[in-house]
């Protein structure tokens, strides 16, 4: 067991948390570093008794305040690793705060993969899991869907073992949002490995829209991103294929080029010149639409799934039923022209396969995803709120990472569980020890 350290930031000694999309910051009282359970259980049980909130922190990648931590901060990044496998049964049990981009190192050795991940891979293993990240694919579910036991210590400071056996639990606490408790292990149904096919295209965004649901039918993943003040958009489909498929696609050259220079520093410099000279912004868009061009590859999977995002920004997603897709994107492109915003990032457009967790943005339907982005040093506007609530008024559900107005009041409508989330809660942290000014927002009190 490592000790528990505590850090006092009232004394000015330790430096201020910010999240990665630079949304969020806070300068908690103390900051308590853990290693394992008991080391969380003595800090929510400390804070419990001192009548304050603690809060447990990963990698920063989400963009709401669920992970701000004003009185106590848990650091997890020393909470890592694997702590048991079973490769019969495909499972292995890692501590929370594993990183996902640790997860290939832990799973190739075993002959194993995750079934689905995101393009994203810095966040924390609980924190990705507790927010309800997913990938696209409408066969497969978010990452929670992969989870079949958990650890975590609740609010009165005890540890709680939950397995597929108490479904009803599970259920909440594969998705919790940080709410029920702090997660210290996790166990994961796993597949053998495989390797993707990834066959990136340009055509026009006319194509891509009318294609959409027919390409998520017939594909294991689909998803497409529109560039506005556009006519072009860039569609990317993955086929699964055997893990001993042979490596195949660009060289090492092209994909530094199209990866890093392209998509990464010429694709900032481009976002920054529009942040500063706001009518370079649709000129710019069109150079950055021709510049799009088709390749195929064949790599691991985990590296087909993720992409390097090196230009920071914001992000607002919402999950609405995979039929309204087409005609929700139809009406913000006509939002976009007719309020004149000017928008440097993609339009983002995936989709997901119906779960039962209590508060994934997939509960009981089949879903599309639509992402919207703005590059963080443009000038606030109205450009999510705007979409917001054409999305809302689609029986969308806002992703819990990312920035949305939705309340507890709004949330209650478009998810059916939520109240018997809610009696779960005040069975785990009845006195509230977890609670945030965002969770206060979107569960209520």
């Amino acid at each position: 067991m490592s000790s528990v350290r505590g850090t006092d930031r009232r004394a000015g000694d330790s430096r201020r948390w910010e999240n990665w999309g630079r949304t969020q910051s806070v300068v908690p009282r103390e900051v308590i570093a853990v290693g394992d359970a008991d080391d969380v259980v003595a800090a929510v049980r400390r804070a419990r008794s001192q009548a304050v909130t603690v809060k447990a922190v990963g990698s920063g990648h989400s963009f709401t305040g669920i992970a701000v931590a004003p009185d106590i901060q848990i650091d997890t990044s020393a909470m890592t690793g694997l702590v048991h496998a079973d490769p019969a049964l495909r499972r292995v049990t890692v501590r929370a705060g594993t990183r996902l981009h640790e997860m290939p190192a832990i799973l190739e050795p075993l002959g194993l993969a995750m079934p689905n991940l995101g393009d994203i891979d810095r966040q924390s293993i609980s924190g990705a899991t507790s927010t309800g990240t997913h990938g696209t694919g409408r066969n497969f579910g978010g990452l929670a869907t992969q989870i079949v036991g958990v650890r975590m210590v609740t609010g009165t400071g005890e540890v709680l073992t939950v397995t597929d056996s108490d479904r009803a639990t599970l259920e909440a606490t594969a998705l919790g949002l940080g709410a029920l408790g702090i997660l210290t292990e996790i166990t994961l149904a796993c597949v053998p490995a495989f390797a993707i096919e990834a066959t990136e295209r340009a055509m026009s965004v006319d194509d891509a829209i009318a294609g959409f649901l027919d390409a998520v039918a017939t594909h294991d993943h689909h998803e497409f991103y529109w560039f506005p003040h556009t006519d072009v958009a860039l569609s990317k489909t993955n086929r699964r294929l055997p893990a001993d498929t042979p490596t195949t696609g660009p060289g090492r050259l092209r994909r530094v080029i199209d990866d890093e220079i392209l998509s990464n520093g010429i694709f900032g410099a481009m976002c920054a010149a529009g942040a500063r000279f706001p009518s370079v912004t649709a000129p710019l868009a069109r150079v950055a639409g021709a510049a799009l061009s088709s390749r195929q590859m064949v790599e691991a999977s985990h590296e087909a799934f993720v992409s390097a995002r090196r230009v920071r920004f914001r992000e607002m997603e919402y999950a609405i039923p995979l039929a309204e897709v087409p005609d929700a994107i139809g009406e913000i492109r006509r939002l976009i022209a007719d309020r004149g915003h000017r928008v440097s990032f993609p339009i983002e457009v995936r989709a997901a396969a119906a779960d039962e967790l209590m508060l994934s943005t997939a509960s009981g339907q089949t879903t599309g995803y639509i992402a919207v982005h703005r590059y963080h040093g443009d000038r606030p506007d109205s450009y999510f709120t705007d979409i917001e609530e054409i999305l809302f008024r689609r029986g969308g559900r806002p992703h819990w990472a990312k920035m949305h107005t939705r309340t507890a009041d709004n949330l209650r409508t478009v998810y059916p569980r939520f109240d018997e989330f809610l009696a779960l809660r005040d069975v785990l942290d009845p006195d509230r020890v977890f609670a945030n000014d965002y969770l206060t927002t979107v569960l209520g009190r």
